[in-house]
């Protein structure tokens, strides 16, 4: 390609048109040498932060210690999967002595009304997709109980009419001496009672990625006089709850980090406080956001509690500190931050349940190849792995891959389909493919330059090709090569169908993501989620009808420290799709009005193309230009396809002839499912 100079999300029917099997757990943290913001991962064992919400998965944060006899929590794993739709199989499966992964796949009426059914030891309870939902009633974990995973459900509508209600007990989850307990990805809301109440000493507890909404008490922690237990909670949406969020009382170790806190304003619904320490509570509270509370931060005179890194908006009253030395939850597990300005769009887009879920014998019936730097794998380089795949292959093969930094030129070719890149280290930074190819880069053999599509790091040409929790990256250094002619250095080019990009980080400068086709008349759909792309010029381009879906785009200065580039340079063939970025942010410490969103690549001057980027319910830094689109090698943007749909944030504008706006009607035919065309992208 040409050289050049270089959220918030919403609850729209784009939710709901897709089913993608992938959970939001990533997000984005630490900072670069080169300024730009990294993603992050929620340090699932030996799995990505973006994994599906999977039956075989175990839990983070103090779910994970291996404490009481109990070596972390991966409920009913290793048992009899089984599908409920009654209220008599679910029952019967979750007090069996047994150890279950119990799949609700149906919306299951509790029967008399505020049933809590006793769930025993080892068991994973689990939505199929948003169909699982248990209606006036919920779950009672007691004394002893250890080892459940309740995941991917609605519990909801056990509400008996009065507000706050002290005549019906009536909860979504609650637990009386439980240990091990890992609560992740639900929709708890609208209850007679509280939605979480963890009482009388349970312990090791993690409560993660969950919605907790429309309730009077949301989470209570306590009835008890000991202080013992150790609880994690991060990743939670608080919405319109007015107490209990959560009320932490006589807690050891209370990790909350990452977590919303919504009040909105103008409703029935007021919030009382946010997150409270109560009686002897050692509490650490991190990079959360608090949005419209009162009394935001909170804590009684016995308790300590340090705060650090929070975003509080709109808030009033109490926003408390101190009391004491606190803890480091680095001292009992792994854990990486989000940064707390991110953490809106983030939860809001990941908490919940996910619309599929992968069974556990999805990694199963994959073959599964393993690669290691220290010789512990079965290949030491990555692309040793990619020639053991047969060519023919029709199976999917995971190639797992060790933490570690791995220097070379990686190339799956179109007769190898269905391969699978998957680092197991606990964040997308542990693996990292990296080398530093650009375009006028000479082979080694010198029959001349590589070329912008040849200078790839990692090139993928067979259809069904993923890439998860990981880093690929080009790092040419363009400030070296001055007397370079072809700067352009590729991370990543995908010339593929039906290629899953999910929860990596993509990292370059000029032309970092070079989403193709196998053809021009041939199709390459791309969905990209959970993900960072981190570039300067064209650093997203190509002719793929692709989606950039919940994730974070990050614009970087130049080689010389100046501002200036341009997002995507879309290559379009007409009557295809091109590129939708939906749900995202779009910032880095760049100037500001010195970053176009686009503009028209006709890759060989070919005028037959019809290039095509849609950007919508996304969060705009003040960094994008006025007028986001401009020409590029004697084509106009205007004689190609350049819209926006409901952005916001400060680079955001109103329809004009320099910056049009899709209608409500014409954003209808403009969702992610109008992208892949029924294809339902799907994590192996």
């Amino acid at each position: 390609m040409p050289a050049g100079s270089s959220h918030r999300s919403r609850r729209t029917r784009l939710g709901v048109a897709i089913a993608v099997s992938t959970a939001l757990a990533a997000g984005f943290a630490a900072t670069t040498a080169n300024g730009a913001t990294e993603p992050r991962n929620t340090p699932y064992p030996a799995s990505s932060a973006a994994s599906p919400v999977r039956a075989d998965e175990a839990a983070d944060g103090f779910a994970s210690v291996d404490a009481l006899g109990q070596d972390g929590t991966y409920g009913g794993r290793g048992g009899e999967t089984v599908t409920v739709r009654t209220l008599a199989d679910l029952e019967k499966y979750a007090t069996a002595t047994q150890p279950y992964v119990i799949v609700v796949a149906a919306a299951i009426t509790m029967d008399p009304k505020g049933k809590e059914i006793k769930v025993a030891s080892d068991k994973t309870i689990i939505g199929s997709g948003t169909s699982g939902h248990i209606v006036g009633g919920g779950f009672f974990l007691g004394q002893g109980v250890h080892n459940v995973i309740i995941r991917n459900l609605t519990i909801r509508d056990s509400y008996a009419g009065t507000w706050n209600d002290k005549e019906h007990d009536w909860d979504a989850i609650q637990m009386d001496g439980a240990h091990h307990v890992w609560i992740d990805h639900n929709d708890l809301r609208n209850m007679a009672d509280g939605l979480i109440d963890s009482r009388k000493d349970t312990t090791y507890l993690t409560v993660s990625w969950n919605r907790l909404q429309h309730d009077n008490k949301a989470f209570g922690i306590g009835w008890t006089e000991n202080t013992t237990a150790d609880i994690t909670i991060h990743h939670n949406w608080f919405h319109e709850t007015e107490q209990r969020n959560p009320s932490t009382d006589n807690v050891a170790h209370a990790h909350l980090y990452n977590n919303f806190l919504q009040d909105d304003p103008g409703t029935d619904i007021t919030s009382s406080y946010g997150n409270y320490a109560r009686g002897h509570t050692n509490m650490v509270l991190e990079n959360s956001y608090f949005d419209g509370l009162n009394n935001p931060v909170t804590r009684d005179s016995t308790a300590t509690l340090v705060q650090r890194g929070s975003v509080f908006a709109g808030t009033s009253g109490r926003n408390e500190s101190g009391g004491g030395t606190s803890f480091d939850p680095r001292s009992y597990y792994a854990y990486t931050l989000d940064a707390a300005a991110d953490v809106p769009a983030l939860v809001k887009a990941g908490a919940g349940p996910r619309s599929s879920i992968a069974a556990a014998t999805t990694t199963a019936a994959a073959t599964t190849l393993t690669v290691a730097k220290d010789g512990s794998g079965q290949y030491g380089s990555v692309q040793a792995a990619v020639n053991a795949v047969p060519a023919g292959n029709t199976a999917r093969t995971v190639i797992a891959i060790a933490p570690g930094t791995y220097r070379e030129l990686v190339k799956i070719p179109s007769t190898k389909q269905n391969v699978t890149l998957q680092g197991t280290g606990p964040s997308r930074k542990s693996t990292v493919i990296v080398y530093d190819n650009a375009s006028g880069t000479q082979k080694p053999d010198g029959s001349g330059p590589y070329g912008t599509g040849g200078s790839a790091t990692v090139a993928a040409e067979g259809d069904g090709f993923q890439a998860r929790n990981l880093t690929i990256a080009n790092d040419f250094d363009e400030a070296a090569h001055q007397d370079m002619s072809g700067l352009q250095a590729v991370a990543l080019r995908t010339a593929a169908d039906k290629v899953f990009l999910d929860s990596i980080i993509t990292e370059g400068d000029q032309d970092t993501l070079l989403l193709d086709t196998a053809a021009k008349d041939r199709l390459g759909r791309v969905y990209m989620k959970n993900s960072y792309v981190v570039g300067n010029v064209d650093f997203i381009f190509g002719r793929a009808s692709a989606v950039i879906d919940a994730s974070i785009i990050t614009l970087k200065k130049r080689w010389n420290g100046s501002s200036a580039g341009y997002v995507t340079a879309p290559s379009t063939a007409a009557g295809r799709k091109g590129f939708l970025i939906n749900n995202s942010t779009v910032n880095g410490d760049v100037s500001a009005a010195t970053f176009y969103l686009g503009r028209p690549w006709h890759a060989g001057g070919d005028a037959t193309l019809d290039p095509m980027t849609t950007v919508r319910d996304s969060t705009l830094s003040a960094a994008i230009r006025p007028a986001p689109w401009t020409d590029m090698s004697g084509f106009s943007w205007k004689d190609d396809r350049f819209a926006e749909y409901r952005n916001d944030g400060p680079g955001a504008g109103t329809a004009s002839g320099d910056r049009p706006q899709l209608s409500d009607t014409g954003a209808a035919g403009q969702e992610v499912a109008d992208w892949l065309e029924g294809w339902t992208p799907s994590a192996s």
